[in-house]
């Protein structure tokens, strides 16, 4: 019964938000049915720098778990025996970190592209400021 109202919250919220953004679209004089699709250069780089960055975490952890912390040790039948589950959350966290990282790190190469494409669309086609209102009429 859970599942069925998640699922069904899901789905309805898709549609409100979907038909709340056309109107807002329609409220400021747009065809929602026009979508102008922005270029995206930097789509497999983005793609490239989360895996990057999610690998590095992995190794980081990899690292951390081997090398840095604390490895603990349970008593099995007089044994010692090396609990390699008890550092687990470490990767997880440090997967997360470096992917993030790694989004934020494509962010900025594609802001600063865009950025730079701005000012050569902007040099192309320079615009007369009118300082004032009298010379236009």
């Amino acid at each position: 019964m859970c599942m069925f109202v998640g699922a069904f919250a899901t789905i309805f919220g898709i549609f409100y938000l979907k038909t709340r953004q056309n109107l807002a679209m329609i409220e400021k004089g747009m065809n929602p049915r026009l979508r102008i699709e922005r270029p995206t250069p930097y789509r497999n780089m983005r793609w490239a720098m989360l895996l990057i960055g999610a690998g590095l975490g992995l190794f980081l952890a990899f690292l951390l778990d081997r090398h840095i912390l604390p490895q603990q040790y349970n008593d099995y039948n007089g044994r010692l025996y090396r609990d390699d589950g008890a550092n687990v959350p470490i990767y997880f966290a440090l997967i997360a970190v470096g992917g993030g990282l790694g989004l934020v790190f494509s962010y900025f190469l594609e802001k600063k592209w865009w950025d730079k494409m701005y000012e050569k669309e902007q040099a192309s086609f320079p615009q007369t400021r009118v300082e004032d209102a009298s010379e236009v009429l």
